[in-house]
């Protein structure tokens, strides 16, 4: 574990890095600050920065990060979510995954009520790939237009040259400032207007911060500088901050077990199973007055594959599924589908941790039922209105990473863990599979099946699924919030349970037909 967390910190640094030195040392010789650096300063002193999707573009041809940073922090007080793009990379211009990542980050303010900070700097879109990101990309506009009608405060921090579609984000924002001297903000640059319209004008009168404060009006406050622009992002943040719903939270203790252990509860080979119990002592709160057990199991002895009970998480109420020994069958199925009920009675989040193969499979398990129970489960889980939370720690193959809310079933926060693989099926088995699909045609046709020659493409399909199912890889697509260290799992939940608060939520009190 400790050598994959090594190879994880190497590919967050080539987020962390940008677009290399030479753009990073020209950009602060402008006098500018990095995205990172601009957060830094934005968020309350000593709050932290849950920095989501920073492996976005990976194994693409665009920079590991997409050029933004997107995450939730703390501002006066209050959770934001906050966007900065990076324009030591193209200039802070959009590529497709840019585009994804910025979704995502807007999919997380609207589901926990969460104002949302954008500190603009960007050159508009990746003309070399207009394609994919022109008819998408207008969702980005949509959301902060829809953001401000729920109420939900967007302010724009515009820093730098913000054109095209970068000029739409302040022009979208409830509120926007921008910097003397260094914001400029124009549909299209002097050559664009050139081209178009044959007028000749600079980008100071075109869209300078002085103008826009004097004559256009789009800017709202006229900062002197950067630090200035964050103090006064800052302020608009505390005039608008709104007191959050009443919850109460007992005080908590720390974990029976040492979280600093996790690194070594999962094995190498995802195929052994371990015990989730293990996992689940080292990641929420510890017995104490106001909390008789660490974790009330339910129904430990049916099912006992997948675990289910009630903990707290610094304080939060949570149910637990959690499968570390691979297959579900029927019983884990049912059971989970009558807790995820349960959960919903009680109004309780739910925390997914997994690792499954999937369902069983097999004459004995069909005749069984184990596609409708496997329904039954999904059923529960689809229609489920408590906010959820997933881990994946190791294998997520099959419906079985369905069944254990999976990104399509859209969790409120879901991150992996570097020993997580997912695919439809484990490598060798797809690989396994192709080659008796192979045998049977030829031997329909009247052929010999050349298994030697077809150990080539054998070896090959498996390698490329074993790459493709690897964390890395999944969240350079977005499929995750992030991948994290096993140790920090406890820490993270705990912030996204605290944004969870924000919005009041209630359980669902109807689910689909349940095929019995």
């Amino acid at each position: 574990m400790l050598a994959k967390l090594a190879d994880l910190d190497a590919e967050h640094a080539k987020a962390v890095a940008g677009g290399g030195e030479k753009y990073v040392a020209r950009h602060h010789a402008r006098g500018k600050l990095l995205p990172r650096e601009r957060i830094e300063l934005l968020i309350d002193e000593g709050s932290a920065f849950l920095e989501l999707s920073p492996l976005a573009g990976w194994g693409s041809d665009f920079t590991v990060g997409a050029s933004v940073v997107t995450g939730i922090g703390v501002v006066e007080g209050v959770e934001c979510v906050i966007s900065a793009n990076d324009p030591s990379v193209k200039g802070g211009a959009s590529n497709p995954w840019t585009v994804k990542k910025i979704f995502r980050a807007a999919q997380i303010a609207q589901e926990n009520g969460l104002p949302t900070l954008s500190l603009v700097e960007s050159g508009g879109a990746d003309l070399p790939t207009q394609k994919e990101i022109f008819i998408p990309g207008g969702k980005l506009f949509r959301d902060l237009t829809r953001a401000s009608a729920r109420k939900e405060p967007t302010v724009a921090l515009v820093f730098g040259n913000s054109t095209a579609g970068g000029a739409y984000v302040p022009g979208m924002s409830d509120y926007t400032v921008m910097v003397k001297e260094h914001a400029q903000v124009f549909l299209g640059g002097p050559p664009l207007v050139k081209m178009a319209t044959g007028e000749v004008t600079d980008e100071e009168s075109l869209g300078g911060a002085e103008m826009h404060a004097r004559v256009s009006g789009l800017a709202d406050y006229l900062a002197e500088d950067e630090l200035d622009a964050i103090r006064l992002g800052r302020r608009i943040i505390a005039r608008l901050r709104k007191d959050r719903p009443a919850t109460a939270r007992p005080d908590y203790a720390e974990p029976d077990a040492d979280p600093e252990t996790l690194l070594d509860l999962v094995p190498s080979d995802l195929k052994e199973p371990f015990d989730p119990r293990a996992v689940i002592a080292r990641v929420v709160d510890g017995v104490s007055a106001a909390n008789a057990v660490a974790f009330d199991e339910f129904k430990p002895l049916y099912g006992t594959s997948l675990v289910t009970g009630w903990a707290r998480l610094h304080g939060h109420r949570i149910g637990i599924l959690a499968n570390a020994q691979g297959v579900l069958f029927s019983e884990e199925a049912q059971k989970a589908a009558q807790f995820v009920q349960l959960a919903n009675q009680s109004d309780t989040p739910l925390l997914f941790l997994h690792n499954t193969t999937g369902y069983m499979v097999g004459a004995e398990y069909e005749q069984g039922g184990i596609i409708k129970h496997g329904a039954m489960m999904i059923n529960a889980i689809s229609n489920s209105s408590v906010p959820h939370l997933t881990v994946i720690m190791g294998a997520s193959y099959g419906a079985g990473n369905y069944g254990m809310n999976g990104r399509a079933y859209d969790p409120r926060f879901l991150f992996t863990w570097p020993s997580a693989k997912s695919a439809v099926m484990g490598p060798a088995q797809l690989a396994g599979v192709l080659e008796l699909v192979a045998q049977a045609s030829a031997e329909s046709k009247g052929e010999t099946f050349d298994a030697e020659g077809f150990a080539g493409i054998k070896a090959m399909v498996e390698n490329q699924v074993e790459e493709q199912s690897l964390p890395h890889f999944l969240s350079g697509m977005v499929y995750d919030d992030g991948v994290i260290d096993p140790r920090d799992t406890r820490t993270v939940l705990g912030i996204c349970l605290s944004v969870i608060d924000n919005v009041p939520f209630t359980g669902s009190a109807g689910f689909g037909v349940f095929r019995m």
